[in-house]
């Protein structure tokens, strides 16, 4: 069965950064694509970040392009979410997925985490 636990959320002022992690327990972590979603409250869930398998392409949205970098540690089966100069809107609860396509990724990961909350206060 496989686990997918992020981790690394909190309260954080506007301005501040974080990393938040995902530690999955997927046999063949380094053949899956990885990415990030997030939901706030009374919203959709919404595309946040992706990365590939060799971690040579990563994919934005563009409300984070440029705050926001994701990397992953095969060796680790983790991938992470390093978060700067966050802003209010930033606030939700952040999933990470996982899947061995980057475009059904994006639609319809195999994997979710359960999710972790980043609240950014102004």
């Amino acid at each position: 069965q496989v686990q997918m636990i992020e981790s690394g959320g909190g309260l954080v002022q506007a301005g501040d950064s974080l990393r938040v992690s995902c530690a999955a327990s997927i046999r063949t972590f380094s053949l899956y694509a990885m990415g990030w979603f997030r939901q706030a409250p009374g919203k959709e869930r919404e595309f946040v970040a992706s990365i590939r398998y060799s971690g040579d392409l990563t994919v934005y949205a563009d409300s984070v392009k440029g705050r926001f970098t994701i990397s992953r540690d095969n060796a680790k089966k983790t991938v992470y979410l390093q978060m700067n100069s966050l802003k209010p809107e930033d606030t939700a609860v952040y999933y990470c997925a996982a899947d061995l396509s980057l475009s059904t990724l994006r639609e319809s990961p195999r994997y979710w985490g359960q999710g972790t909350q980043v609240t950014v206060s102004s």
